[in-house]
């Protein structure tokens, strides 16, 4: 009877396992989050910066991309398979030299705008970037995303995260409006479960083997059968 049962759980799991692409750690169908590269003053990306260079632009991108990953490294440890702490831990460790570079054209950008309270204001800007990537209802959606732009940045060699923050932060931004697994969205593709003899204890000898009386056939073959027998 065991023996039974397993061939029907087995078949089971073939037809179920043909409906269910694994295109990431968190979705059967992860949302399309994707958006163009940026350069930094456009909406939607972070907080205003008024009067900013190019330069301080591509800095402030940067300082959004290293405030997101690492709220995605203290809020997405719920699937450690996401390795967002690994991810950041290796960003800073490898890309000291382009943030600090970043920290340091920020700065003097707050000094330019305002030279009497750039420390203040520079610490409040930390602090509210930091912010705009903390979520919860969208948090499926940015750890996911946090964690591929984690996996790309460890690829790259230094000097390239700046770069990465342009491609990547419309993408980022997109992750913190709540979508769900995109499964559900998609035309439903009926696929016919595998033909099962029946479990009746008649059907089956004393050695778990299926009597012929009872065996599965063909359609293509009893109606070809039936054909034959009509000539």
């Amino acid at each position: 009877m065991a023996f039974r049962w397993l061939a029907l759980m087995a078949a089971s799991a073939m037809a179920l396992s043909l409906t269910a692409p694994a295109s990431a750690y968190l979705f059967w169908s992860q949302p399309n989050f994707a958006g163009p590269p940026v350069q930094g003053d456009e909406p939607g990306l972070g907080l205003p910066m008024p009067r900013a260079t190019a330069a301080e632009l591509r800095a402030h991108m940067l300082w959004n991309l290293r405030a997101g990953l690492n709220v995605a490294a203290l809020q997405c440890q719920f699937s450690p398979i996401l390795m967002t702490v690994p991810n950041y831990n290796d960003l800073l460790r490898k890309n000291g030299g382009e943030l600090l570079t970043a920290q340091n054209t920020l700065g003097a950008y707050f000094k330019r705008v305002n030279a009497k309270s750039w420390q203040k204001d520079f610490d409040a800007y930390t602090t509210r970037t930091y912010n705009g990537f903390s979520t919860m209802h969208a948090q499926l959606g940015f750890c996911e995303t946090a964690s591929q732009i984690g996996r790309d940045a460890r690829k790259l060699g230094r000097g390239k995260l700046t770069q990465l923050a342009l491609e990547r932060m419309r993408e980022f931004r997109n992750s913190l409006v709540p979508a769900g697994d995109m499964i559900n969205s998609k035309r439903a593709i009926l696929i016919a479960a595998p033909a099962l003899p029946s479990m009746d204890k008649q059907c089956w000898t004393k050695k778990d083997q299926l009597k012929a009386s009872c065996a599965l056939h063909s359609p293509q073959l009893a109606s070809a059968a039936q054909v034959s027998g009509a000539q």
